[in-house]
């Protein structure tokens, strides 16, 4: 490890004396180390000189995907004390609804997936509000292999139903459901929009705090305002 830190260093590589010298390895040391970490790809030699390697290229692009998500999930827990609400952050990618992280705690907790969350995105507040950001070909794509149907009694009933729903929505505003996915469960969900990336923050509160949950989306989406530099930097975890 302190070899890669000090080739790291390198910009323009360097020779193994002068690796031994900076790390304090000896120098037979140094050449058996370097040697195996050329052969595993984590350094590459050029000229006498050392480089850092794919593999090395890979592990520092892995950590720094690492702390974007960190950075996205300390968001969504602070998000979820300050409002006293579960969090959820979702994407809309390759054609598919994904949760990418869920906060939630004893005092707030989540709702349970007790229906596919990719097949049922009609039915939850967080599949039709990605829906919702998507073109009409899009939506009807994704609802020819996840067609409407009904799971509770409040579900929309059809297709068509949806897309007349989803062409009504207000770009930018929350999007609610109520208890169209869980009975006792009312959703809101907070658009977010990077380029062409799909995404959304949503809440969920119990049926009997249902006057809660707009001024709880207005306030999560307000946060979300203050910290869209963050979210866009993070937003592709």
């Amino acid at each position: 490890m302190r070899l890669l830190e000090t080739v790291a260093t390198h910009v323009y590589g360097a020779p193994a004396k002068q690796l031994a010298r900076e790390t304090g390895l000896a120098l037979p040391t140094t050449y058996h180390l370097l040697r195996t970490l050329v052969h595993e790809g984590y350094l590459r030699r050029d000229k006498g000189l050392f480089f850092l390697g794919d593999a090395a290229e890979r592990l520092g692009s892995s950590g720094a995907q690492q702390k974007r998500r960190s950075a996205v999930a300390d968001m969504l827990a602070h998000w979820r004390d300050s409002i006293g609400v579960p969090v959820y952050y979702a994407m809309y990618r390759d054609g598919e609804i994904e949760i990418m992280c869920v906060s939630d705690s004893p005092e707030a907790p989540a709702v349970a997936e007790w229906a596919d969350f990719r097949a049922t995105g009609h039915a939850h507040a967080i599949g039709q509000c990605l829906l919702s950001q998507l073109d009409e070909d899009a939506r009807r794509d994704h609802l020819a292999r996840y067609p409407v149907q009904s799971i509770t009694p409040y579900t929309v009933r059809d297709n068509d139903s949806l897309l007349r729903r989803l062409a009504r929505t207000r770009r930018m505003e929350p999007v609610v459901e109520r208890q169209e996915y869980a009975l006792g469960t009312v959703c809101a969900a907070v658009p977010i929009t990077v380029g062409t990336t799909v995404a959304t923050m949503a809440m969920s509160l119990p049926v009997h705090q249902s006057d809660r949950l707009l001024p709880a989306a207005r306030q999560l989406q307000a946060e979300i305002g203050r910290h869209l530099g963050t979210l866009t930097l993070s937003i592709s975890i």
